[in-house]
């Protein structure tokens, strides 16, 4: 056990002998509230009873933490100090208190929840029959939308998202639950007809289909072992829903720049093959759980994006050309 641990464990001893606790409560409720008067309403104990315990504590510690006048009390600069050490060892204490409540309690209650519209649909989905009837006391309010919904606003418990590049909204709890990537795919029968690209300039003379909802539209930026190039298609067909382009890539219409979660069942089931293998999207994607700011998730809310995690990394796993997480 290294030192700083020894030095945590004896100033966790000193805090739970006994009248230690009382003592740091009652320093941390009269710092908040002003006075002493204030903290023994929200404590609903005697004043003098807390000034005795925050005496106590300043005796034990050797410093002076408030200073008393008439009016009011404020810390002194050790006990601010002190007050924003201890208040979150506090609300860590607190938060691990709640959290093994929720374990030893049978999860229950109603979980809102906004996914997309397709990844819903082809991911999400197909996994809410399993999860409701391991969880019978949870009840779940699913909406689709593929706007990036507020979740507080909204009163979501949890938001599913899936889009390229990190998220970086830290006024949010964001949880990165898988990466995807951009391959290009085509009907075995488009390629019989039209021939295959041997590399990425090739693709100019080839009918794509280009998805305007990509951050990077008109073009598609692609790597392959570091080397990077960018291609602009000549798109026969554009629409904003990755869906419609796939279904038109499965039936022999062009190359499509599509996420490899969305293609892999086409892929695995030989409707569409990988063209130019080992080129891929410049950019990661992710798939994220989006929850309301605070330390604490209720338990049925990490179920739920656990459930959905474990799901998803089962499914990644049997992706084509053997991409894993």
């Amino acid at each position: 056990m290294g030192q700083n641990r020894i030095l945590l464990v004896h100033a966790m001893q000193e805090l739970l002998e006994p009248g230690g606790f009382e003592e740091l409560t009652a320093f941390v409720a009269v710092a908040e509230a002003g006075s002493f008067a204030a903290a023994a309403k929200v404590l609903e104990r005697d004043a003098s009873v807390l000034s005795r315990r925050v005496s106590q504590l300043e005796r034990r510690l050797g410093v002076r933490l408030l200073s008393r006048t008439t009016r009011r009390v404020t810390p002194t600069e050790a006990g601010a100090a002190y007050f924003t050490r201890v208040q979150g060892v506090l609300e860590e204490l607190a938060s691990a208190s709640r959290e093994a409540s929720d374990h030893a309690a049978s999860p229950q209650g109603l979980v809102r929840v906004s996914i997309p519209i397709v990844f819903g649909r082809q991911w999400i989905a197909p996994m809410l029959p399993t999860f409701l009837a391991r969880y019978p006391d949870i009840r779940l309010d699913v909406r689709t939308s593929d706007y990036f919904i507020d979740v507080v606003a909204e009163g979501f418990d949890v938001a599913i998202r899936v889009t390229a590049g990190a998220q970086r909204d830290s006024t949010l709890t964001t949880r990165k639950i898988a990466s995807y990537q951009n391959l290009l795919v085509a009907s075995p029968g488009y390629l019989a007809a039209n021939g295959i690209p041997e590399k990425p300039a090739d693709l100019t003379r080839h009918r794509c289909l280009g998805f305007t909802g990509s951050t990077a539209w008109p073009d598609w930026p692609l790597v392959r072992e570091g080397k990077r190039q960018t291609v602009r298609p000549a798109c026969s067909l554009t629409a904003d829903h990755s869906e419609v382009l796939l279904m038109a890539a499965v039936g022999g219409a062009g190359i499509a720049f599509a996420a490899d979660w969305l293609a892999g069942p086409a892929l695995r089931d030989g409707t569409l093959v990988e063209v130019l293998p080992g080129w891929v999207g410049r950019e990661d994607g992710g798939v994220y759980a989006i929850l309301a700011p605070g330390r604490l998730v209720p338990a049925k809310t990490r179920l739920f994006v656990d459930e959905v995690a474990n799901v998803i990394k089962a499914g990644w796993a049997c992706r084509p050309n053997g991409r894993r997480d």
